[in-house]
């Protein structure tokens, strides 16, 4: 007597189109994965090739081997009176500035750092009160781009004195007042850096955890397509009216 209860069997069924479909996808799933995990091996390598360079590297050394966007950097120098705000920059729903401030190290070129945010005054004729301390300091942080405008902007150039606002900054504006100037811009690295106001970044970098957290989701999608192929191909037998 047969188990009421029990369902009907299954049995492996050759379905081509569910095959084909598993063994394209597949592999796609599979490269996509192991392809992140050889990226987060790179990023790796490079923050580690970075840190020991930050450490053991002297300015003029880091300059000569070419600069990167997000490479850390530590510098002895003093900041200089020049200083940009860059305009349009809002924090919690407040307008405000970026400070920029030249920093000349002890030796090479000199760079621009991104000192975090101020809030803007409530007349726009008024600049925030600043405080540059000019005294030899040593600061820490990371290589960025300049600050482009997201759209074309111009900037008035008939503003004397500091600090002068604009709208965007880039090398060739600060070669006006200080013909050698690196190609990359500082962010200080946090708030207890000397000079800085509010310098609480977001990361511009994507890490190896990134890269890792992305390999993963892929293999699970390769876990999880195995499974459902197997799945399924087992048909209920008895059911032969299935002409595919």
């Amino acid at each position: 007597m047969s188990d009421p209860v029990s369902g009907p069997a299954r049995q492996w069924r050759f379905d081509w189109r569910l095959l084909l479909f598993s063994g394209l996808f597949l592999p796609l799933l599979v490269f996509l994965g192991s392809w992140q995990l050889e990226r987060a091996d790179e990023k790796q390598a490079q923050l580690a090739r970075w840190e020991t360079q930050s450490n053991e590297l002297e300015w003029p050394v880091h300059l000569a081997a070419g600069l990167e966007e997000g490479q850390p950097v530590t510098l002895s120098g003093r900041y200089r009176e020049m200083t940009w705000l860059l305009d349009n920059r809002t924090r919690d729903g407040a307008p405000g500035y970026e400070v920029l401030t030249l920093f000349q190290p002890e030796n090479g070129a000199a760079l621009i750092v991104n000192r975090g945010w101020v809030q803007a005054p409530r007349r726009r004729d008024e600049f925030p009160d600043l405080d540059t301390p000019f005294e030899a300091a040593v600061l820490s942080g990371r290589l960025n781009e300049y600050p482009d405008p997201p759209v074309l902007m111009e900037t008035s150039d008939d503003q004397t004195g500091w600090p002068r606002r604009v709208q965007a900054l880039t090398q060739t504006d600060v070669q006006g007042v200080s013909p050698t100037v690196a190609p990359l811009i500082m962010r200080l690295e946090g708030p207890d850096q000397p000079g800085a106001y509010r310098a609480d970044w977001a990361p511009d970098r994507m890490g190896p955890q990134t890269h890792y957290g992305y390999a993963a989701q892929w293999f699970s999608l390769a876990a999880a397509l195995i499974i459902l192929t197997v799945v399924a191909s087992y048909r209920k037998t008895g059911n032969d009216d299935d002409n595919g």
